[in-house]
């Protein structure tokens, strides 16, 4: 006898949208709803990853964007492949982070700013919304900005590349058609493999870079308050809060349900390899065009990258990064105004699916277009401070992300959420200790925007030292959650039968119990929030008066 702990009904379900409810439509196949059929050729299995691919690919891929070109090449430009282990690092919070807000997704049928909204109050949700409307928005300008660049070096008249490509990512979305969609945006995946032959160009030294990959060192030489820096900037553009918000939304329009998370985990881990590949090849080809010649040490921006590249290796390899850095500003800037429009549309029960047409979900549109247009518009005005826009995208990125986790972790170890698939254990240990390195990481940055001067070897020093004591703190405060409140032992859920949890959803919003948040997690997020508050309003008075003194 079946066992249903939560029929999987329309009428019982979260779900905001009621497009968000229906067949499969994904960019290489169809799954039919309430196909309960099972999967047990691997012919059967194929064609259900085909279908089911995309949500992992396009998150991933589009984190390789205009900002990580950037990053990554600085770091191959200015220490050649000596922080290539640092993206081996990444692998296992790119994986944790996502597969989290994957499962949150496909379970509750509601986005994450809509969630924290109902679970934890007005403060949190209306902060999350807002931190995220504009960090997205000076992401966006700097997705823009690369593409400035990369039609300089390509000598295209830069307003005319600027609003052709505005134009293209809002027609993109703008059809109604889920599925055309997501082929515009797995043609741009499939465009990023452009990194892969120009590596191959220029040829780095493969024992070189592979050793790199696993053996962490610091570059000889290197100012140590320089390189943490950098490091921050890398782990700030490889895991950012819009991934979260985008790919729980963006599994919920394409109808996925907990049936089908196991394919969604695989989508994930191929994104999660894209991610990987291309931040590396940047990271390598770059340390190998510019090693021995005066640039080396002495990175501008990605414009300056296609320049080199087209001057030591020949001007196809510089017209092959340029491409690529447009392709990833295209998919990053679409990626990240969905984020926004999705969220939006969340918190306010507008509709919100790319399966509406422009006329059926007007409010969703208009979040997504103003983005862009505003962003496209701050890039081609002169004297625009794009400077200190990517600037602050880098900072606060870094000061919002580990509040974001936290959310993330407590939404997942909700057992009226998520059921039978809550964390584990272990993975909150996990996630509570790159809680930990996050803040850490986090307070580095701020310090050295507020206190550039200040902020030496010997500081930074100091605050990791004092960081492994907040760590040790951290896991103990984990392990008392685990005991009582809202992270709790999941051993009878994770027992459920196979067929139950795949069955199961998550209530109405209405429907659900009070959140039981333990003393220590109310502590906790108010010490957050008092550190958010202070280092975010700090952070940004310190770019205001930047940018009023170069004006």
């Amino acid at each position: 006898m079946t066992q249903h702990l939560n029929p999987p009904n329309v009428a019982q379900s979260a779900v905001l949208d009621d497009a968000h409810v229906g067949h499969i439509h994904g960019a290489f196949g169809t799954i039919l709803k309430g196909d309960q059929g099972p999967r047990t050729s691997w012919k059967h299995r194929v064609t259900t990853l085909l279908a089911i691919i995309g949500p992992g690919l396009i998150v991933m891929v589009g984190d390789n964007d205009a900002g990580a070109f950037a990053t990554y090449g600085q770091a191959g430009q200015n220490y050649g492949t000596a922080l290539l282990w640092t993206l081996t690092l990444l692998i296992p919070v790119l994986y944790v982070n996502q597969e989290m807000v994957l499962r949150l997704g496909a379970v509750t049928g509601v986005g994450h700013a809509r969630l924290i909204f109902e679970r934890f109050g007005k403060f949190w949700g209306a902060f999350s919304v807002i931190d995220l409307f504009l960090l997205n928005g000076l992401t966006i300008v700097t997705e823009f900005i690369g593409i400035a660049l990369a039609l300089g070096y390509l000598g295209i008249d830069k307003t005319t590349g600027v609003v052709i490509s505005a134009a293209l990512v809002m027609i993109a979305v703008s059809t109604g058609d889920f599925r055309r969609f997501e082929r515009f945006a797995m043609a741009l995946v499939f465009a990023s493999l452009l990194l892969v032959p120009l590596y191959f160009m220029v040829h780095p030294p493969l024992a070189q870079v592979a050793r790199d990959f696993v053996v962490p060192q610091l570059p000889k030489g290197g100012k140590l308050s320089d390189v943490m820096l950098l490091i921050i900037g890398i782990v700030g553009t490889t895991v950012a809060p819009w991934q979260l918000f985008f790919q729980q939304s963006y599994v919920i329009d394409k109808r996925i349900t907990p049936r089908f998370i196991r394919y969604e985990r695989l989508d994930l881990w191929i994104g999660i390899a894209l991610v990987i590949i291309g931040g590396g090849a940047i990271m390598a080809f770059t340390a190998a065009t510019f090693a021995g010649h005066p640039e080396f040490g002495n990175f501008t921006d990605a414009g300056g990258i296609a320049a080199g590249l087209g001057k030591y290796v020949g001007r196809t390899a510089g017209v092959m990064f340029a491409i690529a850095l447009i392709d990833a500003a295209l998919i990053g800037a679409s990626a990240v105004s969905l984020s926004t429009a999705y969220a939006i549309g969340d918190v306010f029960s507008a509709r919100h699916s790319l399966h509406r047409k422009i006329t059926d979900a007007k409010g969703f549109y208009a979040v997504y277009f103003g983005l862009i247009v505003i962003a496209a518009v701050i890039v081609l005005t002169p004297g625009s401070p794009l400077g200190l826009l990517t600037l602050a995208v880098q900072t606060l990125a870094g000061v919002l992300l580990p509040s974001a986790t936290v959310f993330l972790l407590l939404l997942c170890n909700d057992k009226a959420v998520l059921g039978p698939w809550a964390n584990t254990r272990w993975l909150n240990y996990f996630t509570g200790a790159t809680i930990a390195v996050l803040v850490v990481l986090s307070v580095i940055l701020t310090a050295s925007v507020l206190f550039p001067d200040a902020t030496n070897g010997q500081v930074i020093l100091g605050i990791l030292v004092g960081g492994g004591v907040v760590s040790l703190i951290l896991a103990l405060v984990i392990t008392a959650l685990s005991q009582n409140g809202s992270i709790k032992p999941q051993a009878e859920l994770a027992a459920a039968p196979r067929i139950a949890r795949d069955l199961w959803r998550m209530p109405p919003l209405d429907q659900l119990p009070p959140a039981d948040l333990s003393l220590a997690a109310k502590t906790w997020m108010g010490v957050l929030r008092l550190y958010l508050v202070v280092a975010g309003g700090m952070v940004l008075y310190r770019i205001v008066m930047l940018a009023i003194k170069q004006a």
